[in-house]
């Protein structure tokens, strides 16, 4: 079983016990439409890039709206939690892609119905997991950063099983110095995906390469 599965299947438990009305860690989005997401994701992306073209406010999305609206009544929630629950077949590019394409936005879109819900408990996942979830990091960490002033460095900390991954991400010589950010893989996956108030990381560096991180974080936005 690829750890993608496992994780979709411990997804599937949480959006079960969740209130289908209670606030994610999305902007915008509540539990039933971040289920919606998902499911649109995997099985009509086509319709997904075209809500992104048009550039609505979180939680206007047009043609998801259309799938959060069928699934107002506990029946409608119902039947969207088992078609994702269902995984996505053979012959779904999703399934051949694998971990490389779903581990991450499930670990993510998980804590966001945790903690936005107000768990900020961290699980207790496998090592195995959390390795194939740090090795997905550096790449993105340099996506989100390719445009910050600041090197930035990841590392995992309080974690013997996983390996002390770095990946830096620098733009020359110049800008104000290095920034460190910390933490389990699954915290610092939180902090570089924009959700950095409900990661648990420590973020090192100079006083003024700090500055510079979080002034550009802050218009990055």
């Amino acid at each position: 079983m690829r750890w993608m599965d496992q994780e979709r299947f411990a997804l599937v438990e949480t959006f079960r016990a969740a209130d289908p009305g209670a606030a994610t860690l999305c902007e915008g989005w509540n539990v039933r439409r971040l289920l919606a997401h998902l499911v649109m994701r995997e099985h009509a992306p086509w319709k997904q890039m075209l809500d992104a073209v048009a550039r609505p406010e979180p939680g206007q999305e047009k043609r998801l709206g259309h799938v959060v609206a069928a699934a107002e009544t506990d029946a409608g929630y119902d039947q969207l939690l088992a078609r994702f629950a269902a995984g996505t077949g053979a012959a779904n590019p999703m399934t051949w892609l694998g971990d490389s394409a779903q581990l991450v936005e499930y670990v993510i879109h998980h804590e966001d119905v945790r903690r936005g819900g107000g768990n900020n408990v961290p699980r207790s996942l496998p090592a195995g997991q959390l390795e194939a979830l740090w090795a997905k990091l550096p790449l993105m960490a340099r996506m989100t950063y390719r445009r910050c002033p600041v090197a930035v460095t990841i590392a995992t900390k309080n974690h013997p099983a996983v390996p002390m991954h770095k990946g830096a991400v620098r733009r020359g010589a110049t800008g104000p110095g290095m920034v460190l950010v910390a933490g389990d893989p699954v915290e610092v996956a939180l902090y570089i995906s924009g959700r950095q108030r409900a990661a648990n990381v420590d973020v090192t560096g100079s006083e003024v390469a700090l500055a510079a991180f979080h002034e550009w974080s802050a218009r990055a936005k």
